[in-house]
């Protein structure tokens, strides 16, 4: 199973930079959204495949008419935030104000409930897993928040295993589709979206994800954009994690979506058998395994 996911975002939505972290700054910056976007809705469209788009209210209240156009092509909206804040940063009820906002702005747009939600920077780590007891309180019943493997900003939750996962809620599920990842020198190695699919060769990807049965492939428009400009004072690290690989990234992006088929969350959650999924309980703001079948 390969679903695909993109993050609707701009170029210059760079989490935890001081020039780039906070909405008033964003106005500053060059609108390079639209031709990006053309450009994966160009492929999508080539490979007859169709994604689940996560959006920021952001995006959606400044360029609704781009929101209109993704929904009206079959594409899945869901909640990417509001204003891209890392969830670790803020309190509770910033993240509750934060998703209200979005999932508002996103819905008044489609006309369609947002039932799906990733936090930028993958940031749903092990101090904030109470964002599960909000998002269910607002309707969503699929997350793609986990990643198992080292990032910048989460990652590293051991708890998860490697394919989708039932939290039970009082009373209420949340269906989690974690990014996957393989074992590298005993470390969990994401392969499947990002900066880790601009860095490796396509012909690893292919073999990586041939050899697996669930793959949460994401990319972000700006990940094709070769000529994007260079944002200011950024580390020598996020120069590289920034900017790597953007002159190849999109004819291997070519060649994925028509070596493989994809489908949506909505189609995958039809496809699992998930009485045989793993289980957790979410207590007092932690999670505990249920069951391991």
């Amino acid at each position: 199973m390969n679903i695909l996911t993109i993050d609707l975002e701009e170029w210059f939505h760079i989490l935890d930079h001081p020039s780039t972290d906070n909405e008033s700054s964003w106005d500053n910056f060059e609108f390079r959204l639209r031709k990006n976007l053309d450009r994966v809705l160009d492929l999508l469209n080539d490979s007859d495949n169709i994604a689940t788009f996560f959006c920021l209210g952001w995006v959606a209240r400044k360029y609704p008419d781009i929101i209109k156009e993704v929904s009206s092509l079959g594409h899945e909206i869901g909640s990417h935030s509001n204003a891209h804040q890392l969830i670790d940063r803020h309190d509770r009820n910033f993240f509750r104000n934060d998703l209200e906002i979005s999932i508002k702005s996103l819905e008044d747009i489609t006309g369609k409930k947002v039932i799906s939600y990733r936090a930028p920077g993958f940031s749903l780590v092990a101090n904030t897993m109470w964002a599960f007891d909000e998002l269910v309180k607002q309707g969503i019943e699929y997350d793609c928040s986990i990643f198992l493997g080292n990032h910048s900003h989460g990652g590293r939750i051991k708890s998860f295993g490697l394919y989708p996962s039932i939290i039970n809620i009082e009373g209420k599920t949340i269906k989690e589709f974690p990014v996957n990842s393989f074992k590298f020198l005993k470390k969990e190695v994401p392969f499947s979206g990002g900066g880790y699919f601009r860095l490796l060769p396509y012909q690893v990807i292919k073999r990586l994800m041939r050899n697996s049965e669930y793959n949460m492939v994401y990319f972000h428009p700006r990940d094709f954009d070769k000529g994007q400009p260079i944002i200011k004072d950024l580390s020598y690290y996020r120069l590289f994690k920034s900017y790597y690989g953007l002159k190849s990234s999109f004819p291997k992006a070519v060649k994925l979506l028509n070596n493989f088929d994809f489908v949506t969350l909505s189609h995958a959650d039809k496809l699992i058998d998930w009485d045989e999924a793993q289980q957790f309980n979410l207590i007092n703001g932690n999670l505990q395994l249920a069951n391991y079948l």
